[in-house]
């Protein structure tokens, strides 16, 4: 066998036996009723010293103590005084379960051959024992959108919950949207520790016409009884009915306005995922209606005379405006800061509500599952957590109970495990 793969069978080997993947729960088979906790529901509103119900999965009461309903089969009872709960926070634009080790190729499964793959489904390579989906439910993060990259057009993504045996257990709302990357106007030089200067795309034309191209021939292809089926042009035809997402990632302002004026044009509203320079063109977003999936928010701005903290401030600005948008963490691993992204942009001005609803409600609005998920409401799916202290800030942040689906949700994971390991292992040191 090869050197080179026999050491990265070696290394995959070690790491999966490092640490045993946890089964996941069962289903709730008792009443669950949590008491005493500040209840953020998702939409705006709070309740203090709230009781919630937790019946066959679903919320079928939450309140005000006072009001609480008698409960005949009393099941489990949480004290939650002082705690808070949430709705399950919801990562976007993620690619948590498509990669385990980002600098090991045989376990990153993000991407295909070439730029136009509308029909390609990245749920079927959701890796339901990835080792770093624990990590991330620690944080509140209980449902994901799992989505491909790569090329102009890398597929299409999914949304699932986080506790599941395997994809099909895991999918939510399946293949609910294509996504479209548009060309970036200027290219910048350089890499990230040392960015260079900014020049124009020679290519921004040819690549923008490329696009045009490929929607219109698939947009013909419904109009035609074609001898063989095309699976990509296939694909596109929920997107052109309007029964699935296009999400557009773009950053410049003029790449923005130039992709939702072109998608406008074929009928379609889309979703924009990324949009650093929004904060230049609201009035255009507002106006046509787009919803808005942000980045980042620990990250340098696109120009040099921008605000240095022009990312920080991006969601107080939507959110003055008026425009309908979520926050996002891009990458797998990295998913486990979203809570303290959200709170990064509390601390730039967004009301702590607002930045709730950025990462539950809004986000669920986004992937059309706020019937079920989202928001803590009679009737929904008891998809939900308890926390110790300020779940936006990491330095109070503790995640005591999770349920998904009236599940009760495992919180270790292989680090908690190696804290502990290795706590033990200097205690001893020190006798």
């Amino acid at each position: 066998m090869n050197l080179k793969y026999t050491f990265t069978f070696l290394l995959i080997l070690l790491i999966s036996t490092a640490y045993t993947q946890q089964t996941p729960a069962a289903a709730q088979t008792e009443q669950i009723s949590i008491v005493g906790a500040k209840a953020h529901i998702g939409n705006g509103d709070v309740i203090e010293n709230a009781f919630i119900l937790i019946k066959n999965g679903k919320i079928s009461f939450i309140g005000k103590a006072e009001d609480a309903p008698s409960i005949p089969d009393v099941g489990r009872t949480i004290i939650a005084n002082g705690k808070d709960v949430y709705p399950g926070f919801i990562a976007l634009n993620s690619s948590l379960g498509l990669t385990e080790i980002g600098a090991v190729r045989a376990t990153r499964d993000v991407d295909e051959i070439g730029n136009f793959n509308p029909s390609i489904r990245s749920l079927i390579a959701f890796n339901t024992d990835s080792k770093v989906i624990p990590t991330v439910r620690s944080n509140g993060i209980l449902l994901a959108q799992i989505v491909p990259q790569g090329g102009r057009m890398p597929g299409q993504s999914s949304v699932v919950q986080l506790d599941a045996w395997n994809w099909e257990d895991a999918a939510i709302n399946t293949d609910e949207g294509i996504h479209l990357h548009w060309p970036r106007p200027y290219q910048r030089s350089g890499w990230w520790a040392e960015p260079g200067g900014i020049k124009a795309n020679e290519k921004y034309k040819t690549q923008v016409d490329e696009i045009k191209a490929f929607f219109d021939e698939a947009k013909a292809y419904s109009r035609v009884l074609p001898s063989s089926k095309n699976l990509k042009f296939e694909a596109m035809q929920e997107v052109f009915s309007g029964t699935k997402n296009l999400y557009i990632h773009a950053n410049y302002a003029k790449s923005i306005m130039s992709a939702v004026l072109f998608a406008k044009d074929l009928g379609i509203n889309p979703i924009l995922i990324g949009t650093e320079d929004c904060w230049l063109i609201t009035d255009f977003l507002k106006e046509n209606e787009v919803k808005v999936i942000l980045g980042a928010a620990h990250d340098l701005p696109n120009r040099k005379e921008d605000d240095i903290d022009i990312t920080y401030k991006l969601p107080k600005i939507l959110h003055t405006a008026g425009i309908p948008f979520a926050i996002s963490r891009d990458g797998y691993y990295d998913q486990r800061n979203l809570p303290f992204q959200a709170g990064h942009a509390v601390g730039f001005g967004l009301p702590y509500e607002a930045a709730i609803r950025a990462i539950t409600l809004n986000a669920a609005e986004i992937l059309g599952i706020e019937n079920n998920y989202g928001s803590l409401e009679e009737g929904k799916s008891a998809t939900l957590f308890i926390c110790e202290g300020d779940v936006l800030d990491m330095r109070s942040s503790k995640v005591t109970h999770a349920f998904i689906d009236g599940r009760k949700i495992d919180l270790d994971n292989k680090q908690k495990a190696l804290y502990r390991k290795f706590t033990e292992k200097y205690k001893q040191s020190k006798k």
